[in-house]
């Protein structure tokens, strides 16, 4: 490796060159210092030093920051409201205030363009310090570019300086975190949604198909299959209710309150001055929080948000549960619905199809289920006034929601949508089943039921057949009993009571 060195007004640029399979490659830097000293920066990047310290202290998951473009663009709303605001309270030219803004635009408007400009890690110490100062200097770098100057040339926009006036990492990333938090959760909302409905549009389709209901694993008594679905679009519609409801405390922000809380280094009225900025650009009813110093060391809100993600989680991996035991067989299981054939199931066993989409959906709730242990455990770790356990919360809910976004969508494409109902299997079931005797027990009694009940168990007959041996009751009166409309029984729910969450 050779170099050669450029000195401008504005910078230092640096030219390595590199042996590689006998030619001479070229790689132009330029030269960044910071209070360790001085480091090479290739010069198309758009970060800078801080960045370039970070990338080398912290590889650990093989993840990048710049894969979260709902993060990146929160990070760029931030900076653009407090650019604004800065302008307000004269802290900023308007030239540099402008500069600013327009760079921060590029990030919102486009931030899937910009993933290069965030190659951190998200996991790294620092309650987020560097991804705010990665922020700072790829928009210092592009407000640069913007306004014919070179990177690098902070003398004339600087990174902290400018970029970051009136903040601190400690207001910025979690303001941005529930940002970006809050707008991932639309989609997760919708997907949620049009799972519900197909759920809803299954549970019409098999109105008519009576089966067998079953507690313990157990014949229990009969029911149709639009109850069981209608049970589980019922499961869903109250969560559906409640991430909304959970979400809405995501909309209290610290923006402004710096290092601690108090505020230092921003003129009077600068806090709800930069929220009512950030709540306008977004369109979002944001507030400043009730008290700066208590929310910029408290992680409460992601504690409640990711229970209720849990709770999601746990009624999927129900659903779930419950499609595979009703797939089972398909001849010595249940086999009372046909789930949809996507692959070969088994590499020894010819012909067997298993319930693979199902099956993920339970995996994809153990890992929420554990995320949602991270997240307590981080936010109880929090230490007098930061909790600088922010980037492992912020990793655990972004990954937790996508899981649940991406799997929710599977299950309805790829197993709901296409789930076709046995219904002779499930008629046969219940007219073979002990479970029914429970019909007769008003008319006959309980002990009578329990005498026929074990009869039927003991010579394998079927409730109607020792019911007529018996002599109790006749054929015509156990069609009666035994008609569909009997065998169905339904507790009226009124509308408002649907909308309640259990």
């Amino acid at each position: 490796m050779f170099a050669h060195i450029n000195v401008t007004p504005n910078t230092v640029h640096r030219q390595e060159y590199f042996l590689v399979d006998n030619m001479l490659q070229i790689e132009p830097t330029r030269i960044e210092r910071d209070l360790l000293g001085e480091k090479q920066i290739p010069l198309h990047s758009y970060y800078g030093i801080h960045t370039l310290r970070a990338i080398e202290n912290f590889k650990i998951s093989g993840l990048a920051v710049g894969q979260q473009t709902h993060f990146i663009r929160a990070l760029a709303q931030v900076k653009k409201a407090s650019a604004q605001a800065n302008l307000h309270f004269q802290k900023l030219s308007e030239q540099t205030s402008t500069a600013i803004q327009k760079a921060c635009d590029e990030l919102i408007q486009h931030p899937e363009a910009w993933q290069t400009a965030f190659p951190l890690d998200p996991y790294q110490g620092g309650a987020g310090t560097s991804i705010n100062m990665n922020t700072n200097e790829v928009i210092a770098n592009i407000a640069l570019e913007m306004s014919g100057h070179q990177k690098g040339d902070y003398h004339i926009l600087h990174p902290n300086d400018h970029v970051n006036t009136s903040q601190s990492t400690n207001d910025v990333y979690p303001t941005a975190l529930r940002l970006a938090t809050y707008s991932s959760l639309d989609e997760l909302l919708s997907v949620l949604k049009a799972l519900i409905d197909c759920i809803d549009h299954k549970a019409a389709e098999f109105e008519y198909v009576i089966k067998m209901g079953r507690t313990q694993l157990q014949d229990a008594v009969p029911m149709t299959m639009e109850q069981e679905f209608r049970a589980f679009a019922t499961l869903l519609k109250e969560d559906l209710k409640l991430i909304g409801q959970m979400r809405q405390l995501l909309l209290e922000v610290n923006l402004g309150a710096t290092a601690i809380g108090t505020g230092v280094n921003t003129p009077p009225g600068y806090a709800k001055r930069v929220v009512e900025i950030l709540a306008h650009l977004t369109g979002l009813p944001l507030k400043g929080a009730a008290d700066y110093v208590e929310a910029t060391s408290d992680c409460g809100v992601f504690i409640i948000l990711s229970s209720s993600l849990k709770r999601l989680a746990v009624k999927l991996s129900k659903i779930c549960n419950d499609l595979r035991l009703l797939s089972s067989g398909p001849r010595t299981g249940l086999a009372e619905i046909r789930l949809p054939e996507l692959q070969a199931g088994s590499s020894i066993m010819p012909a067997k199809i298993n319930p693979v989409i199902p099956e993920v959906v339970n995996q994809i709730a153990f890992r929420v289920i554990g995320n949602d242990l991270t997240i307590t455990m981080a936010a109880e770790a929090g230490q007098l006034q930061l909790n600088v356990m922010e980037p492992v919360i912020a990793v655990a809910m972004n990954e937790s929601i996508q899981l649940l976004t991406q799997g929710m969508q599977t299950l309805n494409q790829k197993c709901i949508a296409g789930i076709q109902a046995n219904e002779q299997i499930c008629l046969s079931s219940v007219m073979r089943s002990v479970g029914i005797v429970t019909l007769l027990e008003p008319i006959l009694g309980h002990a009578k039921c329990d005498e026929i009940g074990k009869q039927c168990m003991w010579e394998n007959k079927t409730v109607p057949q020792v019911v007529l041996e018996l002599g109790l009751l006749s054929e015509a009166q156990l069609e009666e009993i035994f008609a569909f409309e009997n065998l169905v029984s339904e507790i009226p729910v009124a509308e408002s009571q649907l909308e309640q969450v259990s």
